[in-house]
């Protein structure tokens, strides 16, 4: 049996399947990753800055247009997005994702944490009121108050969600299998997500190069759209 027919029989048999999904799920969208030569961040010389509290907060100008070229409104679920949520039909499915795109929402997942929060999630930083993203798409200014309109993720300086965290932890702990898609599983705290799972868990990874982990799994390298293709 290969890896491949290996990894479909694991996710067939468990009846909680948790997966920790990444950029790679997302591109076949059209949705570009963030590092990769054709990525958000390519030629840019401080884009972490671009993403920062600081920036938000002392050059909205500059954080606004650059927020904005990460929306795509016009991207669709993918087959992995769809089959995820086909999953469900006969075993539990948690997603927890580092995308910020809402794709999985939109694909109908009905368990997903957005661990870094979600692009299109808009609220005002002064009165609190939730800003439909149209609204802020055309300006960064409340107009009902005047406030500074924000997306719902987490930019650098900032801390995660504990919602996300404390729902990402029971997902970890309740799985029967754990499977990792398109994501190199570097950024932390993120990666760390893995030391949650019981033991005896198996891990199954499905990215374009392997990755780094201290745990066995059964590695899978190729794209997940081919992998979902034919799951």
């Amino acid at each position: 049996m290969s890896d491949v027919e290996k990894a479909r029989q694991l996710i067939h048999e468990a009846e909680v399947l948790t997966v920790l999904t990444g950029a790679g799920v997302s591109t076949p969208s059209g949705i570009p990753d963030y590092r990769s030569l054709t990525g958000v961040y390519h030629g840019l010389e401080n884009p972490e800055y671009l993403l920062s509290h600081t920036c938000l907060m002392t050059e909205p100008d500059k954080f606004y247009n650059f927020n904005k070229s990460l929306y795509h409104p016009e991207a669709e679920p993918n087959v992995i997005h769809r089959k995820l949520k086909q999953l469900e039909a006969d075993k539990t499915v948690n997603i927890i994702t580092q995308n910020i795109d809402q794709l999985h929402h939109k694909a109908g997942s009905t368990n997903v944490v957005d661990f870094h929060g979600n692009l299109y999630d808009c609220y005002c930083t002064s009165c609190g009121a939730s800003v439909p993203v149209e609204e802020y798409l055309e300006s960064y200014w409340h107009h009902e108050c005047g406030g500074l309109v924000r997306p719902n993720v987490v930019l650098y300086e900032e801390g995660l969600s504990q919602e996300a965290i404390s729902r990402s932890v029971q997902m970890m702990t309740e799985a029967e299998l754990v499977m990792i898609a398109g994501t190199s599983f570097q950024v932390v705290p993120f990666s760390t997500l893995i030391q949650y799972k019981r033991p005896d868990v198996p891990v199954v990874v499905v990215n374009r190069e392997p990755i780094y982990l201290f745990e066995p799994h059964l590695m899978v390298t190729g794209s997940a759209e081919d992998f979902f293709e034919k799951l």
